[in-house]
């Protein structure tokens, strides 16, 4: 795992699937929604990075949001059913790289530096894993932990 670093990211026009429902079944389902929209990326035509999975996610104890997405060219081009486009404004973040084998301890490393540096999370800002993809399936690719904090 590499060093924690700060970055700021500009605003990001993304398109995929979205995932809502309960908390406990969420890890799960986070790989299936991957795994689904893998298999349905190359029906976008203006995807600006196909093999760069764009993950944004939001929850609290009972339930989680999660996008699996790639970033977009805002086009005139209608969405694949089932498909859906989303804007997730400039912010600067905590980052660290990690892998999605070892993702859960990359969020510990990536918490207790956040905090031992004083720094506040934008607690109604979404969190971000940007995956980059070699292959077809999800294997132990490198995965960017990104969580949103105040200026």
């Amino acid at each position: 795992m590499e060093a924690c670093s700060i970055v700021n990211k500009s605003t990001l026009h993304l398109v995929g699937i979205p995932y809502c429902g309960p908390y406990s079944s969420f890890p799960d389902e986070a790989i299936r929604l991957q795994s689904d929209f893998l298999a349905r990326r190359h029906e976008l035509t203006h995807a600006i990075q196909p093999n760069i999975l764009y993950c944004p996610y939001f929850g609290n104890e009972s339930f989680a949001t999660y996008w699996t997405c790639v970033e977009w060219e805002r086009s005139d081009e209608t969405l694949p059913e089932g498909m859906v486009a989303i804007t997730i404004p400039p912010h600067r973040y905590a980052v660290v790289s990690s892998t999605s084998q070892r993702i859960g301890e990359g969020y510990e490393l990536l918490n207790t530096w956040i905090h031992e540096q004083g720094y506040q999370k934008l607690e109604h800002a979404v969190s971000m894993e940007i995956f980059y993809i070699e292959g077809q399936h999800l294997e132990e690719e490198v995965v960017d932990l990104y969580i949103p904090i105040a200026d």
